[in-house]
């Protein structure tokens, strides 16, 4: 059972990445007359491809919840897999609603890059603690989700409009802000090649440290460059001649995986940083440059409108599941609504910038390169919170 749970992963993640590269094809340049033909035919092959992704990721979730008992959204591998099927769930929606291929190949990108980082994260089906055995689990991380992956395709139109407008330009604010995007995005790329090639070396590094004043053993599947504070090695395989981390982690970052999971979000910023100097040592010119072709003869006020709709439906399923819903469970288990816990903090952050959103454009009449920003700002709100917030700062909701 637990194998073929894997082959659906896998036959998903192929899948998405098949429909990704057929959307793209759709859109690039072909001497033939008959393109809108061409692109008709690659974007019905690209979301039949989506949807049969789609099916066979609900089968693994299916499996999953066979072998573990419980809905897979209790860690960061299971949630950022569910995020990643929410998104394609949501553009399948939205593309049946606008059938734009331009969107199907950012969006289908991102999911693989979305799928690829999940995998990173270990895949063992645990046991939920007792905190989380609870039939709102389901109901707030499912619904919160779903939210989270209509604001995703929002973004992705919203960066799509970016590039057509300011990705040709060499100055400015917002082609500057705009190449940054890109490199985060990178970011993510990086930490799951440079994670995929130490695990199939069989890195490993363990430190023991204490919490709450009681050793603990924490282990590295990454080059320690943040170890533990007060942390003590025990085993650390050599790499290019680094036997000692660099530097210990605040003595705030407490936790028992603390400081790795900081690590990890160092190495991703590296990673990032150095594919990005590659590209450019390599084609000489920015990636929303090198994007802007494939966009450039895209209706504006197209990808404007699917950006609005796609966050106008996600803003009332992610105000029942990540509040209202939340509030509920939280009242039950801790016997209190609200204990502005980071993520709680951070969930209201989200919401109240997507409150923002929707009431600039609807009463300022914010349309545009505004609210195109405004889309990708509230996403890398999103991925704070995803990242942030559960690898860095230590609490209630901090995924283990």
């Amino acid at each position: 059972m637990a194998q073929l749970m894997e082959n659906f992963l896998y036959a998903t993640f192929f899948l998405y990445l098949l429909s990704a590269i057929s959307f793209v094809i759709g859109i690039s340049k072909d001497k033939e007359k008959k393109s809108d033909a061409r692109e008709r035919r690659w974007g019905n092959i690209a979301i039949t491809l989506a949807i049969t992704g789609a099916v066979f990721q609900v089968m693994f979730i299916i499996t999953r919840i066979m072998i573990g008992g419980h809905f897979p959204t209790s860690n960061m591998f299971e949630f950022i897999a569910f995020l990643c099927f929410t998104l394609v769930l949501a553009f399948i929606v939205i593309f049946f609603m606008y059938r734009s291929v331009a969107l199907g190949a950012f969006v289908m990108l991102l999911a693989v890059i979305l799928l690829g980082y999940a995998s990173v994260y270990p895949r063992e089906v645990q046991p939920l603690i007792p905190a989380l055995q609870s039939h709102w689990l389901y109901i707030h991380v499912t619904m919160a989700a779903l939210g989270q992956g209509a604001f995703a395709v929002g973004f992705v139109a919203g960066l799509i409009y970016l590039v057509q407008r300011v990705g040709k330009d060499k100055k400015g604010k917002s082609a500057f802000w705009l190449e940054v995007t890109f490199v985060v995005i990178l970011m993510f790329v990086g930490f799951s090649l440079i994670s995929f090639m130490f695990s199939s070396i069989g890195y490993e590094a363990k430190f023991q440290h204490p919490v709450d004043g009681q050793p603990v053993i924490q282990e590295y599947q990454l080059p320690p460059i943040a170890g533990p504070h007060e942390g003590q090695t025990i085993e650390m395989d050599s790499f290019l001649g680094m036997d000692q981390p660099l530097f210990e982690v605040p003595s705030w970052m407490k936790g028992e995986k603390a400081a790795s999971k900081f690590n990890s979000v160092i190495w991703s910023v590296i990673t990032g940083l150095v594919l990005y100097g590659i590209y450019r040592l390599v084609a000489r010119k920015r990636l929303s440059e090198a994007f802007h072709p494939l966009v450039k003869n895209i209706n504006p006020e197209l990808l404007d409108e699917i950006s609005y709709r796609s966050i106008a439906i996600g803003f009332p399923i992610f105000t029942l599941g990540a509040l209202i819903f939340a509030m509920i469970w939280a009242h039950e288990a801790w016997g209190r609504f609200w204990g502005w816990d980071p993520k709680e903090t951070w969930a209201f952050i989200t919401w109240l910038f997507y409150s923002a959103y929707l009431h600039l454009r609807l009463s300022r009449g914010w349309h545009g390169l505004k609210s195109s920003w405004l889309a990708v700002g509230g996403f890398v709100i999103i991925m704070i919170n995803l990242i942030v917030i559960n690898l860095v700062i230590t609490g209630l909701h901090s995924y283990a």
